[in-house]
């Protein structure tokens, strides 16, 4: 194929564009902040069966601490009502059957005070522990909320470059003859598609040229499209190419 040198240096512009491309279409789908994200996402789930676990325990002692409490309260209402009793009882059998009810009255209140002490103590320690577990979702939330933002942000800003490049790459692209695009493309699916010799080297992939090789395309026309021997893409001469 024969191609004008400025037509093949123009694909030198393509592929330039074509990684800006590529860089920016990897960005938009893959930002940095992913990962993390998704790292946040596993340890919400984490912390939130954790604190289900927690606020069921929670949940259970103010259960607990709402019995005895209405235990405490039927005690009292006993008390107060064997107390008016005896006020007004004469048969002493009878007086000392209250008596023996109110000190019995009296230990069950007691018992049911040093529970409910209890009871206190370690629904305090629940609530704390419930505090400290929503402290860490919520630290977790807000260091994921400021990632997406960020997140959002580059998302955008690689959108606005790929979408930018890919018209800059369709104005370039216009401009080339159609046999040497359509090669251009059918190349750039394996390879760079179309890279510059420079001092000898093809900076598509990097590879020194060999004497044999150079030969072949210094005898070659200007207008000769020639390709790299390691790589395949086009070779772009200049006279920083080393012939």
């Amino acid at each position: 194929m024969n191609a004008t040198p400025a037509d093949q240096r123009r694909l030198l512009e393509v592929a330039e564009l074509d990684i800006r491309i590529r860089q920016a279409d990897h960005a938009r789908k893959n930002p940095a902040q992913a990962a993390r994200v998704n790292e946040l996402v596993a340890k919400r789930q984490e912390l939130s069966r954790e604190l289900s676990a927690r606020l069921g325990a929670r949940d259970d002692l103010r259960a607990e601490l709402d019995r005895i409490e209405a235990d405490v309260a039927v005690v009292d209402a006993r008390r107060e009502r064997d107390d008016e009793r005896l006020q007004t009882v004469s048969n002493p059998k009878d007086a000392q059957g209250l008596e023996s009810e109110l000190a019995s009255l009296a230990r069950r209140k007691s018992d049911l005070e040093d529970a409910e002490l209890d009871v206190m103590d370690r629904l305090e320690q629940a609530e704390a522990s419930v505090a400290e577990q929503e402290a860490l979702i919520a630290e977790v939330n807000g260091e994921g909320a400021a990632l997406s933002a960020a997140g959002k942000a580059d998302v955008a800003e690689a959108t606005a470059r790929f979408e930018a490049a890919s018209r800059d790459r369709a104005a370039v692209a216009a401009s080339v003859p159609e046999q040497l695009l359509a090669l251009y493309d059918r190349l750039a699916a394996r390879s760079a598609g179309a890279a510059l010799l420079h001092r000898q080297t093809c900076e598509g992939c990097r590879m020194v040229l060999s004497g044999t090789d150079l030969q072949a395309i210094r005898q070659a026309a200007e207008d000769d499209v020639v390709a790299c021997p390691e790589c395949g893409c086009i070779l772009v001469r200049t006279e920083e190419s080393g012939l």
